[in-house]
């Protein structure tokens, strides 16, 4: 008999205990926490700090100025505008975040890359752009579409994807992320631009490229359009 409790009694204190090692906060234990640099005006909460509830103003939940359209004249030909946590304070500790996103016509691109912080949604204001996604190892299914005005997508957290304007006419699309900041790793950039320069055996073998060309890749001058 004592046994038997004994044995209930461990059984008890490993789910107990099992209970406490899963169990998490699902969000913000507080209305807000508005991000502040200065740390002696701030307690430290999910990767910045918290300015005093008492100094919070609207304008730290607010942004202007994303209805004007960017300058796409680059190698890309796109700009990406971010609205994170660094430019309204007041996301902190919400999950969330925007970007708008500007292709020039015939061919403006947001080349592949991943956001290892996020989802994505996308939502096409203007234009014809041609998006997919591809899955992870071993399947790299490639899932494909061509949106238009009014359409919206969505990118899997951590998968590479893409944007190609297949129209003759300028393109606009808003993209809302499930991270305060979803991060950005642009893939091409990150392999052949990465400071210092990655061995060009491991690019070579990797890409299935001759290190002469793997060499010719990492002198280019690799443009962010972020």
């Amino acid at each position: 008999m004592k046994g038997a409790q004994f044995l209930v009694c461990i059984v008890a204190i490993l789910a107990f205990a099992t209970s406490l090692v899963s169990s998490s906060d699902p969000g913000p234990l507080q209305d807000f926490c508005v991000a502040i640099n200065d740390t002696e005006l701030g307690v430290f909460v999910n990767g910045k700090f918290c300015k005093d509830p008492q100094l919070v103003s609207a304008d730290d939940f607010s942004l202007s100025g994303l209805q004007i359209p960017r300058n796409t004249q680059n190698p890309l030909g796109s700009k990406v505008t971010l609205a994170n946590v660094d430019l309204i304070a007041g996301l902190n500790t919400l999950g969330l975040s925007l970007g708008r996103i500007d292709y020039a016509p015939n061919g403006g691109l947001n080349p592949p890359h991943s956001h290892p912080r996020a989802s994505e949604l996308l939502f096409v204001q203007e234009g014809t752009l041609y998006v997919g996604f591809v899955t992870s190892n071993p399947d790299h299914r490639l899932f494909t579409k061509v949106l238009n005005k009014g359409d919206v997508f969505v990118f899997p957290v951590g998968l590479i994807h893409f944007q190609l304007n297949v129209g003759h006419t300028s393109a606009v699309a808003f993209a809302s992320f499930s991270s305060q900041n979803p991060g950005v790793i642009t893939i091409a950039n990150a392999l052949f631009d990465a400071n210092p320069s990655i061995n060009p055996d491991v690019l070579a073998k990797a890409f299935q490229l001759d290190d002469k060309m793997v060499t010719y890749l990492q002198k280019q001058v690799w443009y962010e359009n972020t």
